[in-house]
């Protein structure tokens, strides 16, 4: 958060309570002391949100950091500021005997310890041991901590959060990694693919609208239940919500500018110091990836990220991540989701990009566990009008086609609306919107209901747009029934000129505008009137998202030892059939990537995963924690057999609900999600390829992302040893290969 005025503080906590994204507490506890006692380790235990249990039993181990100190942390959610608490001395895998602290209990409020209490003191038999203590507490917002990892300056460097190395790089590489390389591994990556299972999603051969909701209404014979007409000349529903004229307000430029040189800007939520910038007033915002500046038009009321990427920026490693989005993870830890029901309205002209948007948008939100769901409006259409509509059909002047495109949009914010009202979070209502009525409507229809914010796709680039058309006539069911392409392409032409005619740009309410983001070489997004986390967490997810293509290849590492004992966890070096595999995956590598010399390797820090990935030689290898498996706690080295024998009621639990099932002082599937977030953002921002080699539960996670699975699926989906994932990235969606290497 940047520094000003009381006033300003006063004014972003202010804001920050209202809006329910408000900032997080991050604290760290350590422990110092130079004689262990025995066999007993520091453990911290107490209230909600630390442990919610004074149970003994379920005490947190503070990990190791030195010879003489331990340290826990932990994100606070904003509702949970009052931390209840004490230290204790066990053994770091059984409950007893145990040693609490003398003393009262320690309690932290708002970042303040009360009292004070340096020294932490255990009696033992006759003996009393000190250790000194050491609280640290700081208040940093959610859209920060989520965003807060950047490796590259100058030369590529490792990155920490809050002092904790992340990321390591490794951009040369060494003799020794070239050993075993061999050229007589010869593969023929066509005899090696396999087919992909037949529920994962190749989105490049349907039409991606094609996967969004089905009318709820929609009869065979094409009729719907709710009745729509025009009074008057406009257009209206029959229903009782409609009683007023929703009120659009424009921020006053007034009230932007605070006296003590601070900007306010709500579209991110926060206060930095004003820069000056060819002649504008703006501020520069750190957001990690990108690191991108907003400024603001001499004759506009909005910020807008400026993402023009110099050839440095193109070419840079990617950005460091933090150890977890902390944002996501306080918000899984009681942080209460927002109420608001939230609906994403696109707007822009054809060939646009708004679908893709719309789909990629879908899938993000999903996977991190925000009920999302895609309306198009052109799917709607075709059911109840059919899909041999000409140009004229779109015409401005054209009443009956009007008033059938007005009814069929209305049906969908219906169906939208209605399935919010049913528990539904966030609704993506995708069609080209391109006049002010139409939005009007669409703002009545939502009034009282949920929030709107436009988001509008801008192209300047004749060649995108163009490309954009001839993908649209092979895809779209709009033109299946016609075999003439020249035909077919005319005639969207056409219908692109009736949109231009009557286009007006989003100038009112809350809005995001993607302006020339398609191209791959940056661009503008401006936002306006954007508040709270989920917006913000959208936007932060739009400026890092592109549509160059690359393959991304995911695998896991060559089998381990524990693999092979049927263990769980650890960190154990690669067997011989593993090593077998490494020097078949650098084969692979090094013939499937050789014209591209900016892709990269990403490993986790696991030693497994390292030594898969040291036989391939002319790649930066950047190893990731993020990417670690799932923390199995204190089954870490058991095999399931001996969970089964030893810790029954835990293996039932998980054979239950493997996806939110935790390990004792471990992860559970959803924990391994949220702090993949930082991993998806920079894939997504990639322009070259990436391969991913980790673990079962990671890959289950990452490859849910891209294949749009559920996530009660992502425990179960299949990810066998030896064999990699080819995910490509595109215009046209996602598509995916396998390819066995060994069984």
């Amino acid at each position: 958060m940047g520094t000003g005025s009381s006033k300003n503080e006063d004014r972003e906590e202010s804001m920050e309570q209202e809006e329910g994204g408000g900032s997080q507490l991050y604290v760290s506890l350590k422990m110092e002391n130079y004689k262990q006692k025995r066999d007993l380790f520091p453990h911290v235990y107490g209230s909600v949100p630390l442990i919610g249990s004074w149970d003994s039993s379920k005490a947190l181990t503070m990990e190791r950091e030195s010879a003489s100190m331990w340290e826990l942390s932990f994100v606070v959610p904003p509702n949970h500021e009052t931390l209840d608490f004490k230290f204790l001395l066990k053994p770091k895998y059984s409950n007893s005997p145990f040693v609490v602290e003398d003393g009262p209990n320690r309690v932290l409020t708002g970042g303040t310890l009360q009292g004070e209490s340096r020294l932490a003191v255990f009696r033992i038999d006759d003996e009393v041991l000190e250790y000194r203590v050491f609280i640290k507490a700081d208040r940093v917002s959610p859209f920060d901590l989520a965003a807060s990892w950047r490796a590259y300056q100058e030369n590529f460097q490792p990155s920490t959060v809050r002092g904790i190395p992340d990321v390591s790089i490794n951009s040369s590489p060494t003799a020794a990694a070239e050993i075993g390389s061999s050229a007589s591994l010869e593969l023929d990556l066509e005899h090696y693919v396999i087919p992909p299972p037949a529920t994962s999603a190749n989105s490049g051969l349907v039409y991606p609208a094609n996967n969004a909701e089905n009318p709820r209404f929609h009869n065979a014979d094409g009729s719907g239940n709710s009745s729509y007409f025009y009074k008057d000349g406009t257009f209206s529903v029959d229903q009782p919500t409609l009683i007023k004229e929703m009120e659009v307000s424009i921020p006053d430029p007034a009230k932007v500018y605070s006296g003590s040189g601070m900007v306010e800007s709500k579209s991110v939520g926060t206060f930095s110091p004003l820069q000056k910038q060819d002649s504008h007033r703006g501020l520069f915002v750190d957001r990690g990836v990108g690191s991108p500046r907003l400024v603001k038009s001499s004759s506009s009321n909005t910020y807008s990220f400026d993402l023009k990427l110099d050839s440095e920026t193109k070419n840079s490693m990617p950005a460091a991540a933090g150890a977890v989005a902390a944002a996501a993870v306080a918000d899984q830890m009681l942080g209460p989701k927002e109420d608001r029901h939230l609906a994403i309205v696109l707007v822009g002209l054809p060939a646009r990009g708004k679908t893709f948007t719309a789909v990629k948008l879908t899938r993000y939100l999903r996977w991190l566990g925000h009920d999302t769901k895609h309306f198009n409006v052109g799917k709607y259409r075709r059911l109840k009008h059919g899909v041999n509509q000409s140009a004229d059909f779109f015409r401005d002047d054209n009443p009956e086609g009007m008033e059938a495109r007005n009814e069929v949009a209305a049906l969908a914010m219906d169906d939208m609306i209605a399935w919010m009202q049913e528990a539904g979070q966030v609704g993506i209502f995708d069609a080209t919107n391109s006049t002010r009525k139409r939005r009007n409507m669409l703002m009545k229809m939502a009034e009282g209901k949920c929030k709107i914010i436009f988001l509008e796709t801008l192209c300047n680039d004749e060649r995108i747009i163009e490309r954009n058309i001839r993908l649209k006539i092979q895809q779209s069911p709009d033109y299946a029934e016609e075999p003439d392409f020249e035909a077919g392409y005319q005639d969207f032409k056409n219908r692109l000129n009736n949109y231009e005619k009557v286009y007006e740009p989003v100038e009112e309410g809350s809005y995001i505008k993607m302006i020339d983001m398609v191209s791959g070489h940056g661009g503008q997004i401006q936002v306006n009137n954007i508040s709270g986390y989920l917006p913000g967490r959208i936007v932060f997810f739009l400026v890092n998202t592109h549509l160059t293509p690359r393959p991304i290849l995911l695998t896991r590492h060559g089998e381990s030892r524990d693999n092979v004992r049927g263990r769980i966890g650890g960190d154990t070096v690669l067997s011989d059939k593993g090593e077998i595999y490494a020097k078949k995956l650098a084969n692979f590598v090094e013939k499937r990537l050789k014209p591209e010399k900016a892709a990269s390797i990403w490993t986790s820090t696991l030693q497994r995963t390292i030594i898969s990935a040291s036989p391939i030689v002319g790649f930066p290898k950047i190893q990731w924690r993020a990417l670690d498996e799932i923390n199995a706690g204190v089954c870490d080295g058991m095999t399931y057999e001996e969970i089964k024998k030893n810790m029954p009621e835990e293996y039932e639990a998980r054979k239950k609900d493997k996806l939110r099932y935790r390990y004792p002082r471990g992860e559970s599937y959803l924990d391994v999600i949220q702090r993949l977030e930082p991993v998806i953002i920079e894939l997504e921002r990639q322009r070259a390829p990436v391969v991913v080699i980790s673990h079962q539960a990671v890959l289950r996670a990452l490859y849910a992302y891209f294949a749009d699975r559920p996530l009660k699926e992502i425990p179960h989906i299949e990810v066998p040893l030896h064999t990699i994932i080819e995910i490509q990235m595109g215009v046209t969606g996602v598509q995916e290969k396998r390819y066995k290497l060994m069984d």
